[in-house]
C-alpha cells in the first residue's frame, strides 16, 4: 500500500537531510530531534479557552499535567480525555504533543489532560505505566476541582502512549473506575521483542520513522529486563481477562511496524464487530466492553 502523499513528502525531506537516524543518537539528542520533528505535526496551533499546567500525585513524586479547554466547554463538568504521548517511553513530552492535544480538544469538543510521565532510561519500566495509572486515578478523583465530569472520562494515547493508555484502562477496570472509552492510536500492545510475532514487524521493518531498529533502541532503554514484557503492565495485549474493559477505538497505520499488534483479532481483542476503513489509516471501533484494549 502506498504512503499518504503528505507523509511520503515529509519522509523524503528527512531523507534529503542525511541526518543520522534516531536509533544512532544519544538519548539527549534523540529527544531534541523528536521535539524538532513534532513541530511539523498536529496542524496549526489551535487557540484554546484556557491551557493550565498542574501536577498529579505520583508514586515517585508529582506528575506534570496540562489541561486544555476549547471554546464553549462546560466549565464545571466537561467530558475529558486523559492523553499519554508517544515516543517509545524514551522521548516526547508535553511540548511534543501540544498541537495534537489542542486539535483533539477543539475537534471533539472535550477537555484534554496531557500526562508527562517519567521516561526511560532514567526511569525504565514499570515507571511510565505506574505514572499513567496514578495520573488517571488522580484526575478522576479530582475531577470536580478540575471542572471535569468523572462520568465522562476516557483515556488515550499514541504508540507508546497507546500502550500506556491500554494499561491504565485495565488498571481502571480492576480498581472499579469506570471509563467511557479508550482511544488507542497505533498502540504498541506487545513488547516481547520478537520480530516474527507479527508480520508487520518484518513487512514494515524499514519504513520510517518507527523502524525495527528504532523499536530495538527504545526497548533497550525502556525494558532492560526483557522478562517484564511478559506482563500486561508492559504488554497489555497479554492481559489474561478482557471482560469489563472500556470500549476502544483503535487506529492503525497500514505501513507501521506496529500495525498487526494493534489490530483486533477474535482471539485477542475479541470485539463482536469491527469496521475496516479500507484506507491507508485503518480504524476499528469496538462497541463492547469485551475489547482487550
Amino acid at each position: 500500500m502506498d504512503l499518504d502523499r503528505d507523509a511520503a513528502a515529509f519522509l523524503e525531506r528527512i531523507a534529503r537531510r542525511r541526518t543520522p537516524p534516531m536509533s544512532e543518537l544519544p538519548v539527549s539528542e534523540a529527544r531534541a530531534m523528536y521535539r524538532r520533528q513534532s513541530r511539523h505535526f498536529g496542524g496549526p496551533t489551535v487557540e484554546m479557552a484556557s491551557v493550565a499546567d498542574s501536577a498529579a500525585v505520583g508514586p515517585a513524586g508529582p506528575i506534570p499535567l496540562r489541561l486544555y479547554r476549547p471554546q464553549g466547554l462546560d466549565p464545571k463538568q466537561a467530558p475529558a480525555l486523559v492523553y499519554l504521548h508517544g515516543g517509545g517511553w524514551v522521548v516526547g513530552d508535553l511540548e511534543s504533543h501540544d498541537k495534537v492535544c489542542r486539535q483533539i480538544a477543539a475537534r471533539a469538543g472535550i477537555a484534554v489532560v496531557a500526562v508527562d510521565y517519567r521516561l526511560a532510561p532514567e526511569h525504565p519500566a514499570p515507571a511510565s505505566a505506574e505514572d499513567a495509572v496514578a495520573a488517571l486515578h488522580w484526575i478522576a478523583g479530582e475531577a470536580a476541582a478540575l471542572g471535569l465530569d468523572p462520568a465522562r472520562l476516557a483515556v488515550g494515547g499514541d504508540s507508546a502512549g497507546g500502550s500506556l493508555a491500554a494499561v491504565a484502562a485495565i488498571a481502571a477496570r480492576d480498581s472499579g473506575l469506570t471509563l467511557r472509552g479508550q482511544v488507542l492510536i497505533y498502540p504498541s500492545t506487545d513488547n516481547r521483542l520478537d520480530p516474527d510475532l507479527y508480520p508487520s514487524r518484518r513487512r514494515n521493518a524499514a519504513v520510517p520513522p518507527l523502524t525495527w531498529a528504532m523499536v530495538r533502541y527504545f526497548h533497550a532503554r525502556h525494558l532492560p529486563d526483557p522478562r517484564l514484557a511478559l506482563d500486561w503492565h508492559a504488554s497489555p495485549i497479554l492481559v489474561p481477562d478482557a471482560a469489563g474493559l472500556a470500549p476502544a477505538l483503535l487506529v492503525g497505520g497500514a505501513r507501521d511496524v506496529l500495525h498487526d499488534e494493534g489490530r483486533p483479532t477474535p482471539t485477542v481483542w475479541r470485539p463482536p464487530a469491527c469496521r475496516w476503513s479500507g484506507r491507508p489509516i485503518r480504524a476499528w471501533c469496538t462497541a463492547s466492553s469485551n475489547s482487550a484494549a
